[in-house]
């Protein structure tokens, strides 16, 4: 257990560290944030003609109401800590690799409804926007991010699990 925390702190050190980097903000950040907001003018526009992106925000034509996808906002911090823990959690390559790809896509789904949600709930209420915003969602796209881990755990099968050499030795 001791092994897994220590490797999990340090791949999650790592990983927002190069997230920090102003190559991968440049490179690879921006312009996934600015396809989320596509994909959710994308889906808003099944239903509401009004919406439009510039870049990283997203705009409604009907009233003027903006929002900005800023970091902490685009899902990465979360995918991250699950990236981290899959990491760091002695399975096969293959099972970590299938269980990141899921993941990542549980949590960009989930935060493809918290920024819609967000965009109509900014549009009726302010107050609301700042708590969904602030508390809500932001627990709940950590949270997905712990599910998605657990959820992985149960989906790896038995005899799976990458032991140490030493694990069963006794010491003495």
């Amino acid at each position: 257990m001791a092994r897994f925390v220590l490797l999990f702190m340090l791949i999650l050190c790592a990983l927002f560290v190069a997230e920090l980097l102003p190559p991968v903000e440049r490179h690879v950040i921006e312009p996934f944030t600015s396809g989320i907001a596509q994909v959710c003018v994308w889906l808003v526009g099944l239903f509401d003609a009004h919406a439009f992106s510039i870049g990283k925000e997203l705009h409604s034509s009907a009233n003027g109401f903006a929002i900005s996808i800023e970091r902490g906002c685009n899902g990465v911090e979360a995918v991250i800590i699950l990236i981290a823990a899959m990491l760091a959690y002695p399975a096969p390559w293959r099972y970590k690799l299938i269980g990141i790809g899921l993941g990542f896509l549980a949590i960009q789904a989930l935060n493809l409804v918290r920024i819609i949600s967000l965009f109509y709930i900014g549009q009726w209420n302010r107050i609301w926007f700042d708590w969904f915003h602030l508390y809500l969602w932001q627990a709940l796209i950590v949270l997905d991010a712990l599910v998605a881990f657990l959820i992985w755990l149960r989906w790896l099968p038995r005899g799976t699990r990458s032991v140490p050499a030493d694990a069963g030795a006794v010491k003495g």
